[in-house]
């Protein structure tokens, strides 16, 4: 049966949601997140009959999928038609998969307008949820949704200020951010400076930061100090150094934080130009993340500086 549009002016108070989902767990868990955000089933499909069925509905606000396995072709086609769908703002998508498949998925979906989640827990598939309703102007109200809200708003805040600080120690300066500068779009990240050819931070220098990171996780609470952008940042920092590419689900795991939170830290950086995403010309169900240029030149200047004021290298 088709759904009909809204009446002009008429806003409709509950989401209407189609689940795609490969097993019937993943179907339970979906209808569950439904309940939770006040939306209305529409309809249930496997991924072998989704893509018929989302052609022949006129009207569906967000596609719920799960996946537990990578079905190839399938897939990949469920994938393109998200992304196309997003791209026109015909309605917004959530996709759950396990870290195995978190390459094969990334490298086809790069939307704002969809959100990938990796093993979620129910709080993080409900807020996830709520959040694609919210965006869509419901008048619905979810606290998961609330929450996923000012978490995203605390992250763009603190990128646009890692960007700042970056590009003020690029240019020799260190300035305050002002609150002007904490949406992503406007944040001063600028640069002038071009990349050295080798650099004074070295990968050895790198890794016993990052090991002295993970020791302290051993006596700590490690969210007390969670700090994925800097892990990110350190990680990709060796690696170019190294000459080593890093996939998008090795810097999940180089995080330190669960797989979802990197993600989300992952776009949130890419967007800010922090990081840069390049597809692997040898497989096109890949993606690797790399320092921009200038990311590269401002994290060498930081180390510099502390070597200049015989500061002992922050964990």
């Amino acid at each position: 049966m088709r759904n009909s549009s809204p009446a002009p002016g008429e806003q409709r108070l509950t989401p209407s949601i189609l689940i795609v989902s490969d097993s019937h767990s993943g179907e339970d868990q979906c209808r569950s997140s439904v309940d939770a955000v006040g939306g209305r089933v529409i309809g249930v499909e496997r991924p072998e009959t989704a893509r018929q069925q989302i052609d022949e509905k006129i009207l569906f606000d967000i596609a719920l999928v799960d996946f537990s396995a990578d079905c190839g072709p399938i897939l990949d086609e469920l994938l393109h038609e998200f992304e196309r769908a997003a791209r026109a703002g015909r309605y917004r998508t959530v996709i759950s998969v396990p870290i195995d498949m978190i390459d094969a998925v990334d490298a086809y979906v790069d939307h704002p307008d969809i959100i990938l989640q990796c093993a979620p827990g129910r709080l993080d598939r409900v807020a996830a949820l709520g959040l694609a309703s919210a965006e869509r102007s419901f008048t619905l109200r979810d606290i998961g949704g609330e929450r996923s809200s000012a978490r995203l708003r605390r992250l763009s805040e603190e990128v646009a200020r890692i960007a700042a600080t970056l590009a003020d120690i690029s240019q020799g300066e260190v300035a305050p951010v002002t609150p002007a500068d904490t949406a992503l779009g406007e944040a001063p990240f600028v640069f002038h400076a071009e990349p050295p050819q080798t650099y004074r931070l070295q990968a050895d220098d790198i890794r016993a930061m990052i090991r002295m990171r993970r020791l302290r996780d051993r006596f700590f609470d490690a969210e007390l100090f969670a700090d994925p952008a800097w892990d990110m940042l350190l990680d990709l920092m060796a690696a170019r150094i190294e000459g080593r590419q890093v996939a998008v689900s090795s810097l999940c795991i180089a995080a330190a934080v669960p797989p979802t939170t990197a993600l989300r830290w992952i776009r949130t950086m890419t967007e800010a130009g922090l990081f840069i995403r390049r597809s692997d010309p040898r497989d096109g169900r890949r993606v690797f993340i790399e320092l921009a240029d200038e990311t590269a030149t401002a994290l060498d200047h930081w180390f510099a500086a502390v070597q200049e004021n015989g500061d002992v290298l922050p964990s």
